[in-house]
């Protein structure tokens, strides 16, 4: 995948890894061309090994469709038609075919995921599939089988080997966090509620490959944790953590063979680069692969800390600390790096512009402000209204506080970074409290929100009301729109 000069129009491209002079850079195809064409919701499946299915939005700008793209010759064929609503897709495995959409309601932000038995022929003039004479219409018809009302939070991960039968959803109706659940595909009923944490959602889902038993369930609060319903897979993890660097490392599996004997596993650390071994099942043996950056290792990095930071309304924020000086030593000067999205979280790990402030004298903090997501749907909704002047803003400076309280940052030596909705962060910081920081850098961040949503691409037409939901309706209320945006507030700067 890759744009062009940034401007976030993703293609799909082919490359020959095997040629035939060692030092030939091989040519790269476009399989999905156009100007101002973006590709998304890629599937592959090991029984068609020639196709893959993705999206792009080359037929209407405003909508994605779904292509089957015969990689080898380039060609891209119309399989599933959007009919102007669609914000995503999913493929039953065995079939290899389109059989669930995840809809927007553009006027309540709702969604409802549509299903279908079986793939039509195509009507591109009404953006649904038909069927033929060996078809059956029931079978090929969208069902509006699982609703999610705004402010709850789930979608559909995958069908069951049943001919699609039964699947699993994640849903938060009825509970705090997102809980893995077994359906009914055809009546939306719960068969089974598997698991839910009550601190974080549920996160990764492991299935067999083919039988699509559960064998893991990861969730994260501060640290990526791990429920295993396959003891089988629980031995792999434990002897892998056994032969990691230490204690401290994460997992994680890359890719596996068709067979599952041989793994691409990855060693992640949060004080130097990801390491990748393979890891054989039958020997029992792992075997370097490579470092994602060697010209690293040579150097010492700052273990990244976990720390809890209570909000002025007692709410709990989980941030990731990264010192420049060994715990316990003097206050220095602090970078508060604010997480873009807003709608989406900062994790664990090595963060490389953490480690390059750290190497320079300052410490870094990280924070999930309310409005973060994996925590749960009040948490994420605490943030609905909230941009610049509100809860949002205050999480940042009650963290700020915090780490002047513990003796971590000089008071007089705070700076606020950030892109997106950081650098959005960093104009708040130096308009709505301007004596708090030294200094900010703002990256891409927007200054007028008013501006901000009207500058959206077409595609994302559906998700409009859901923005102005939860940042605040600077549509029609004028005033609001002037009372978040820096732009408007430029003369209480009093720091670069």
């Amino acid at each position: 995948m890759q744009d062009n000069d940034g401007d976030e129009n993703f293609h799909l491209f082919a490359v020959d890894n095997a040629t035939s002079e060692e030092d030939c850079i091989p040519t790269a195809r476009d399989l999905t061309p156009g100007k101002d064409v973006k590709a998304q919701n890629i599937f592959t499946n090991y029984r068609y090994p020639d196709q893959i299915l993705v999206g792009t939005n080359q037929r209407n700008s405003k909508v994605f469709d779904m292509y089957r793209c015969f990689y080898k010759t380039g060609e891209l064929v119309l399989d599933t038609v959007n009919p102007g609503d669609v914000i995503g897709w999913k493929v039953e495995d065995e079939s290899f075919e389109v059989r669930a959409a995840t809809v927007r309601n553009s006027v309540d932000s709702s969604t409802t995921v549509r299903i279908r038995s079986r793939a039509g022929s195509i009507d591109v003039d009404n953006g649904k599939g038909s069927s033929s004479s060996e078809e059956s219409d029931k079978d090929t018809e969208w069902r509006d089988v699982f609703h999610y009302p705004y402010g709850e939070e789930g979608g559909l991960i995958n069908f069951c080997p049943d001919d699609g039968k039964t699947g699993y959803i994640t849903s938060s109706i009825g509970r705090e966090t997102t809980a893995l659940l077994k359906v009914d595909m055809m009546t939306g009923e719960t068969i089974e509620e598997i698991y839910c944490n009550e601190k974080a959602n549920v996160g990764g889902i492991t299935l067999q490959r083919d039988t699509k038993e559960l064998r893991a369930i990861t969730y994260n609060y501060a640290r990526t944790e791990r429920v295993f319903y396959d003891d089988e897979l629980e031995k792999d993890y434990e002897f892998l953590k056994s032969t990691a660097p230490d204690s401290e490392t994460e997992i994680g599996v890359a890719s596996r063979s068709l067979d599952e004997m041989k793994w691409v596993v990855s060693y992640f650390s949060s004080n130097g680069p990801t390491s990748y071994v393979i890891y054989d099942k039958l020997k029992q043996t792992v075997t370097p692969l490579f470092v994602s950056n060697p010209k690293l290792l040579p150097y010492k990095f700052a273990p990244m800390e976990i720390v809890d930071i209570p909000a002025r309304d007692g709410l709990p924020l989980v941030g990731y600390l990264t010192r420049a000086v060994e715990k316990g030593g003097p206050p220095t000067p602090l970078i508060l790096l604010v997480h873009g999205g807003p709608w989406a979280r900062d994790y664990w790990g090595f963060n490389p512009r953490a480690q390059w402030f750290a190497n320079r004298g300052y410490a870094t903090l990280q924070v999930n402000f309310r409005g973060s997501t994996g925590y749960g749907k009040t948490f994420l909704h605490k943030g609905d209204k909230q941009w610049g002047v509100g809860d949002m803003q205050h999480d940042l400076t009650d963290s700020v506080e915090y780490a002047i309280r513990e003796g971590i940052a000089d008071k007089d030596k705070i700076c606020i970074y950030g892109g997106s909705y950081g650098g959005y962060a960093c104009l708040a910081g130096l308009t709505f409290t301007p004596d708090l920081y030294k200094c900010g850098v703002d990256i891409v961040g927007p200054s007028n929100i008013k501006t901000l949503l009207d500058s959206i691409p077409d595609y994302w037409a559906p998700l409009r009301n859901g923005m102005l939901l939860k940042i605040g309706d600077v549509d029609s209320d004028e005033e609001f729109n002037k009372k978040i945006s820096p732009l408007f507030h430029v003369d209480l700067i009093k720091a670069p």
